[in-house]
């Protein structure tokens, strides 16, 4: 291979502008169309970074049309009830998100008077927003030059410069984060960070990347050395701890039981039935005799069905779950100081973690009738 094109033997200045022009080519062709780009609306922009984080496009999209027919203005969304933002974005995991979107919204409606924040550092200030976010708003919204840099820019960087350093430390993140800015083109913000992540989403994929034809294959250090499947390097590996969660579902006439999840913990602020967790999967007679069980019903009490322990992955977790169904009988006493007691037509405005929203809505945990 000819050196002037090889990535091994290029100066520093010469490959950032043939990485420029390559990915501008490749994106004048391979544009994506999607609801959000070419938005200058510094809310709409906002509004789906934060739907996108952490969530594929094709999940996040429905959600961003719901939430925009719903609250078309930041005021509409600040002004909206709790729970029905969370019972809106119900589904999308990462819950945080949601309860950051709406306190953001509310200070945006009061604070600024609707009117979003302008600078990068002014955005960057608003709760639930990072770098990636705030880079992102700055650059489409208001043209300013501020590289994003999330995982599909740290893998396309990664290869293409052959850079090993792990994305993962701090180190890492400065050091992509620098190349990035040095690369963009001022002028050329907005289209350089879109042109990049549907690069690195699309055709410099982390499984599978489609190296032939790839417009960066004659200077890519890692197609050129073998070390596509290793870059990006990540130096820790995340560690998940296992739950056992057993759900008491509770008839008791047209009603049931439910209470909000407090802070400190996974799914803050859902709504959940009663809660036994153990350090494994207990059977009935097993859960009968839990401690908290017996503090719930006082009384002995009918279990007429239970399900198989189902999964949910969490990012540290991993949440084994187990509903049981208990027949109250309309006089039978429940202790619940911290509980509601709800009709089960209520339960359709409530936002549940998305186990428990399986269970309700699509029934597809059978359960195991005695």
């Amino acid at each position: 291979m000819d050196d002037q094109t090889n990535g091994t033997t290029l100066d520093s200045a010469t490959k950032k502008r043939l990485f420029v022009e390559h990915l501008f080519t490749w994106f004048a062709a391979n544009d994506r169309e999607l609801p959000w780009k070419g938005e200058r609306n510094p809310y709409f922009i906002w509004l789906s970074e934060i739907i996108l984080q952490q969530t594929r496009v094709e999940q996040g999209m429905p959600y961003y049309r719901r939430f925009m027919d719903r609250y078309p203005r930041v005021e509409d969304l600040a002004a909206a009830p709790e729970d029905e933002v969370m019972k809106m974005w119900e589904g999308l995991g990462y819950y945080s998100r949601a309860r950051n979107l709406h306190a953001t919204a509310k200070r945006i409606a009061t604070e600024f008077g609707g009117k979003f924040p302008d600078t990068y550092d002014g955005i960057r200030d608003l709760k639930g927003v990072g770098d990636y976010t705030a880079a992102a708003i700055a650059s489409f919204a208001y043209d300013l030059p501020h590289a994003v840099v999330d995982g599909n820019v740290y893998r396309v960087l990664a290869r293409v410069f052959g850079i090993a350093t792990p994305i993962d430390a701090t180190a890492g993140k400065r050091e992509f984060t620098q190349l990035a800015n040095s690369i963009m083109p001022n002028d050329a913000a907005a289209m350089f960070n879109q042109a990049m992540m549907d690069f690195g989403a699309t055709r410099c994929t982390p499984a599978a990347p489609k190296c032939t034809p790839c417009p960066m294959r004659t200077f890519c250090v890692a197609r050129q050395t073998e070390r596509v499947g290793e870059l990006p390097v990540k130096s820790k590996k995340l560690k998940k701890r296992d739950r056992y969660f057993h759900y008491l579902v509770i008839r008791q006439g047209a009603q049931t039981w439910v209470h909000r999840r407090g802070p400190g913990d996974v799914w803050q602020n859902l709504y959940e039935f009663p809660l036994i967790e153990a350090e494994r999967s207990l059977e009935r007679t097993e859960l009968t005799k839990h401690k908290s069980f017996q503090q719930f019903f006082p009384q002995t009490v009918e279990i007429v069905g239970q399900t198989a322990p189902v999964r949910q992955l969490l990012s540290h977790q991993r949440i084994f779950a187990r509903f049981f169904e208990i027949q109250l009988p309309d006089e039978a006493n429940f202790n619940s100081a911290d509980f509601q007691r709800v009709s089960w037509a209520e339960l359709e405005r409530l936002a549940f973690p998305k186990i428990i929203t399986t269970y309700l809505r699509d029934r597809s945990i059978p359960l195991e009738l005695f």
